[in-house]
């Protein structure tokens, strides 16, 4: 079931009495625990009918102690075992899930991971309540997942700006999710984020960003790489050489991919290489610039430059020196074909 269906259920007050939420995403199961602690219980109840464990220091003994007992002055308790990934005992409660108590409901929350479907327990749990999977979500259902949930708070997002926020942020849910709420509180209902809110609001330069200087590598824009270059010089923060690599790394694997994918259309291209539709716009728009070739030199040559932002074979460069090396040799097929030659004339001798 998704997971607003179920936040829907329990704002009707529609609750199951066990919930078995697991995963290696988050911030669903966090939303879905916000929702039941909302609307379970009454605030003047939760004293005596809320009770929160933690699985790393939970007692078994106790936890069941607490899902046998009757609600006081309610009409149901709440039981929450938090961290259950910690909890050594959870096969153990698998009496208790063939016959749950009609007045209790067990929550537990398993993050980070799944919780193994063949387990008795976790069939009871199917049976007798509710199981929720939280996959994590892939990079390329990302900018979707940033359009879909911005119209959900009644604002509405650019192409630009969805971009920024996924290449930034990453899959980190919960963050661009506190994120878009600070820009629906600083701009109000019905506003229309773009790039500028982005950079004004989160602190993500619209120009001066790795995700810019991906792109004008890919369009061989060598002015505007040697500004953002420069701007990483005075800015490190902004522009770290070992994200800047794996960054570079991503694209023209991809690209690698586009050269040998035989049908050359942008749903295509989307599906085979796994990325959104507009990012395999911009890798059919720029395949042209590298050609297979090249891309095999300049991966040969990112490794290379991985090792050396962790401080293997590093000749006493700074990471804004290395990152110029890097760039200038991208750019520059001469000086990749040297490198390609040099790597293969060493794989030879040895």
């Amino acid at each position: 079931m998704d997971a607003s269906l179920i936040i829907k259920d329990i704002q009707a007050k529609k609750f199951a009495p066990l919930y078995f939420l697991h995963g290696e995403e988050t911030y669903y199961i966090d939303l879905i625990t916000e929702a039941i602690q909302k609307h379970c219980l009454e605030e003047h109840e939760r004293d005596f009918n809320q009770t929160i464990l933690y699985g790393k220091d939970a007692e078994l003994l106790a936890l069941q102690s607490e899902l046998k007992a009757y609600p006081m002055m309610a009409e149901r308790r709440l039981v929450i075992l938090k961290e259950a990934q910690d909890f050594k005992h959870l096969d153990a409660l698998e009496s208790y899930t063939e016959a749950p108590s009609p007045t209790t409901i067990f929550l537990v929350c398993y993050k980070h991971k799944s919780y193994d479907a063949r387990k008795k327990i976790l069939k009871n749990f199917a049976k007798n309540g509710l199981i929720f999977k939280s996959d994590k979500i892939r990079d390329y259902q990302l900018p979707d997942w940033i359009a879909k949930y911005v119209r959900t708070q009644d604002l509405q997002i650019n192409g630009k700006a969805t971009m920024l926020l996924a290449e930034f942020l990453g899959a980190d849910l919960g963050r661009i999710a506190n994120e878009i709420e600070k820009l629906r509180i600083i701009l109000g209902p019905n506003a229309s984020i773009n790039e500028q809110h982005i950079e004004q609001h989160i602190g993500i330069s619209k120009d001066y960003n790795i995700f810019e200087l991906v792109n004008a590598v890919a369009q061989k824009q060598t002015d505007k790489v040697f500004k953002i270059v420069q701007y990483f010089e005075y800015n490190p923060k902004a522009g770290e050489l070992v994200v800047i690599v794996p960054a570079l790394f991503k694209y023209f694997s991809q690209l690698m991919r586009v050269h040998f994918t035989p049908n050359k259309t942008r749903e295509s291209i989307a599906s085979s290489v796994g990325v959104h539709p507009f990012v395999a716009g911009e890798l059919l728009a720029n395949r042209q610039n590298y050609d297979p070739k090249k891309i095999a030199a300049i991966i040969a040559l990112l490794h290379d430059y991985d090792l050396k932002a962790k401080g293997m074979g590093n000749s006493q460069m700074s990471g804004p020196e290395l990152l110029k090396e890097l760039v200038f040799q991208i750019l520059y097929a001469w000086a990749l074909s040297m490198h390609l030659a040099f790597n293969l004339g060493n794989l030879t001798t040895n």
